[in-house]
């Protein structure tokens, strides 16, 4: 069984991963095959946990590659709180510059006045799909980063994890690859 973690970006899926590293039964990793293209971009190895937000992108090809034997984590923040941070990051390359200007065409080039309102809707968007990409599949499960470790204790079960439960929950206290300070308290 594969394992893919859906989300926006921006809410904790290098965390995620992360603590995936501590399952000894599966492989893991954060945009693993971001750089492949055609079938080989979804070629991931049996028992392995993938995060990657740029798998919302792929949804109709994943359910040709994956039509069984698949387990999905929609990883999930505060819309809020992941439009404030995407709003930060609107340099060229980046997946809000390619959604402002390239999904959506004729904005403004300078955003910085409608930033939080464009990363908002890209927030909006990515979630919708998600969810009806997942409506009806019975081997799913959404986890908040607000519940971090309460919900990766559910995950573990839910997967049959092996390994350092302890070690992975911990990687919940680290703040990876956020502009500033640590998420917001995780329960459990």
């Amino acid at each position: 069984m594969n394992v893919f973690v859906l989300s926006t970006g921006r809410c904790g899926s290098t965390t995620f991963e992360r603590a995936c590293r501590h399952i000894t039964n599966y492989s893991s990793g954060h945009e693993t095959r971001v750089d492949r293209l055609g079938p080989d971009r979804l070629d991931y190895p049996s028992r392995h946990i993938e995060s990657d937000n740029r798998l919302s992108w792929f949804l109709g090809r994943m359910e040709r590659r994956y039509p069984r034997e698949v387990f999905y984590v929609h990883l999930q923040r505060d819309p809020r709180a992941v439009a404030r941070s995407y709003a930060r990051r609107l340099d060229p390359g980046l997946i809000m510059s390619a959604y402002a200007h390239g999904i959506y065409l004729y904005l403004p080039e300078d955003l910085e006045n409608q930033a939080h309102e464009v990363a908002l809707d890209y927030v909006q968007t990515v979630t919708a799909n998600i969810e009806l990409f997942l409506a009806g599949k019975p081997n799913k499960m959404q986890f908040r980063l607000e519940n971090a470790k309460q919900d990766f204790r559910k995950f573990w079960d839910r997967i049959g994890a092996e390994g350092d439960l302890e070690a992975a929950l911990a990687e919940f206290d680290v703040a990876y690859n956020a502009e500033s300070g640590p998420y917001p308290p995780s329960g459990g």
